[in-house]
This record gives structure tokens, C-alpha cells and sequence, in this order.
């Protein structure tokens, strides 16, 4: 809860307290997802920006490395890189689009969906213990306020 003070009280920036603040609250809950998801999907070597980017390309089917980018809340550099390693591996490949030659679109491999549907109850799970210390209904509330501020 956001503790109301007076202007005067706003003044003294002593009683700033850091571990009171958003960002640093959502940085230790983005640590404690990190760590969650790199303990169950370390042995497959995938990242979180490179499963939502498989998850993502298994809804769409295809899509430009720049929509997939936005889709997924990833800049241009980002996004590059995250493709890059995923062609890599054999598990995105590429094609030209038909209207726009210079484009290039991405779709999952025939390996990248299969290993993508096979981590799917995974990943539900890397969300239900993230979120194990709240309630049924703390938890609906918590998506339902971080997706406001997203």
C-alpha cells in the first residue's frame, strides 16, 4: 500500500525508502520469475525472450521479425539477436515475403514446434510458481493490474 504524506513529509528525502519503490519491486519479481523459468527450462537452453518468441511464432504461424518484436515487447536489437540464436539452433526458419522481397518472415521450424508444444505445460507451471505465494484471487488481481501498466 502507498503510504500518503504530507508535502512537507514529500520534502525529506531520507525517508525515500528504494525497496519501497515499483521499479525495484518489479525487478525482484522479474529475478524470482527469472530464476523460476532458468530452473525448469536451463536443460532445454532457452531464455524467456526466446520462448516467447517460439510461443508467440506458434499462435501466429508467420510473421517479420519486427512484428514478432513488437508482439513480444522486444526492441529491434533485441529481437535480432533472439531470431539469430533461434535459426541457429534449427528451430526458426526463414523466407521471403511474397509482397515485399527486402522482408524477410519467420515461422517455426518442424523441430522448434514440436520442442515449443512440448514446453507449453512448462511454462504454465513456471507461472503457477511464481505466483505461489498469493491466492487465487491475489493472482488474478496482480495480472490483471500488471497488464494495466503494460
Amino acid at each position: 500500500m502507498i503510504e500518503k504524506r504530507t508535502s512537507s513529509e514529500e520534502d525529506t528525502s531520507h525517508e525515500y525508502r528504494v525497496e519501497a519503490q515499483i521499479g525495484h519491486l518489479l525487478r525482484r519479481a522479474h529475478q524470482r520469475a527469472s530464476s523460476i523459468f532458468q530452473s525448469h527450462f536451463g536443460d532445454v537452453q532457452l531464455t524467456p525472450t526466446q520462448f516467447a518468441a517460439l510461443a508467440k511464432l506458434k499462435d501466429e504461424k508467420e510473421l517479420s521479425q519486427n512484428h514478432l518484436g513488437r508482439l513480444t515487447a522486444m526492441d529491434p536489437a533485441t529481437i535480432q539477436g533472439v531470431t539469430r540464436r533461434l535459426i541457429d539452433r534449427g528451430l526458426v526458419q526463414t523466407r521471403a515475403d511474397d509482397n515485399d522481397k527486402r522482408r524477410m518472415l519467420l515461422r517455426l521450424t518442424e523441430e522448434g514446434e514440436k520442442l515449443t508444444d512440448s514446453l507449453f505445460d512448462t511454462a504454465a507451471l513456471v507461472t503457477r510458481k511464481t505466483l505461489a505465494s498469493l491466492n487465487d484471487e491475489e493472482q488474478r488481481k496482480i495480472l490483471e493490474l500488471l497488464s494495466k501498466l503494460a
